[in-house]
């Protein structure tokens, strides 16, 4: 196009030309081009942000499924982002919460118009799967910790805060010792989800109990030998057992589909105590893309069609570009 504005400004065009049609035709269509300066004087960068104006699209169109993102994925592993760095992503995408932060980074999410699904609890230095209600020992720190990250998602209106059964191991620094037995562990998760969940739900916030998967070994964050509750049937046991609605399953698809499959069964099954979902691809908790087992549009379909109205957290670990596969995944999840 700029060929065509330089022939028009430095070349006569004779009178002879007008005399045909076609000419008539050509001549116009050049002046309409070149009269159009606007665009040719725009800087280089602009230009070429007016053809990629798709990079900057929402991941999200329909807005049926309510998504989310946990950070601690784009933190750690791939460009490593800083935690503001996720909250403007996950606002240029169209997500509406971050999730699995301390209520110390809320006014951060606040800044960026976003929520937090599933707030997490302060059990530093150790990750919080590790020392869970399976134990009393745990009970007194863990029903303090618990309370107070209560106290600051009901202050931020977050709707749910995250909790463990924890290891079977009585000492999880020795993996190898005296191992607390299913059935002791269940009695325990119930007794000790029994001392917090009255807060919980005076609070009006719901604690979500992840089921984690144990197979898998080659990764701290992909599996978690050891961990007692494993298995979907043996966490929906607990809750039962404690009956209350303020504390829920975190059922998530990644590990759900490692351990015991069946996903969209189980959804419907359960859909009375799942409080929030996780999704990642499988295997190797990667994105949600062709190169994994998981049909995710028709699991995002049957969360519809149960009617469940939570959050569903996008937590798979980036194996290339977060931006591109974060994008694929939650428009993926978009139904």
């Amino acid at each position: 196009m700029g060929g065509c504005y330089f022939l028009v400004t430095s070349v006569d065009v004779p009178l002879e030309a007008f005399q045909s049609a076609f000419a008539v035709r050509i001549c116009l269509l050049l002046l309409v081009v070149c009269s159009n300066t606007d665009f040719m004087k725009q800087p280089k960068k602009r230009r070429a942000a007016s053809r990629n104006l798709s990079s900057n699209r929402k991941a999200v169109v329909h807005g049926r499924i309510k998504q989310s993102i946990a950070p601690w994925c784009f933190q750690f592993f791939g460009k490593k982002w800083s935690l503001e760095k996720v909250c403007q992503v996950a606002a240029e995408l169209g997500c509406l919460s971050v999730e699995l932060v301390h209520p110390s980074d809320f006014p951060l999410l606040k800044k960026h118009g976003l929520v937090c699904a599933l707030t997490f609890i302060n059990t530093d230095p150790d990750p919080p799967f590790l020392r869970g209600f399976n134990n009393p020992d745990n009970w007194q720190r863990l029903t303090r910790i618990t309370k107070e990250a209560i106290d600051g998602a009901a202050s931020f209106r977050s709707p749910n805060v995250i909790c463990f059964t924890g290891y079977a191991a009585r000492n999880p620094d020795e993996p190898g010792g005296p191992l607390i037995s299913p059935e002791d562990g269940a009695r325990n998760c119930v007794e000790g989800f029994k001392r917090v969940v009255g807060y919980a739900e005076k609070k009006k916030v719901t604690l979500c109990m992840e089921m984690l998967n144990t197979r898998v070994t080659d990764h701290p964050m992909k599996g978690h030998p050891g961990y007692q509750g494993d298995h979907i049937d043996y966490c929906v046991d607990i809750l039962n057992r404690v009956g209350s609605p303020r504390l829920k399953l975190l059922f998530d698809v990644y590990h759900a589909q490692i351990m015991d499959g069946d996903i969209i069964s189980r959804l419907r099954a359960h859909r009375d105590v799942i409080g929030h979902v996780h999704v990642a691809g499988n295997p190797g908790r990667g994105e949600l893309d062709g190169s994994q087992e998981i049909h995710y549009p028709s699991i995002m379909q049957a969360l519809l069609d149960i009617q469940y109205k939570g959050f569903v957290g996008q937590e798979f670990i980036p194996t290339r570009d977060p931006y591109q596969g974060l994008f694929e995944a939650v428009r993926l999840c978009d139904v």
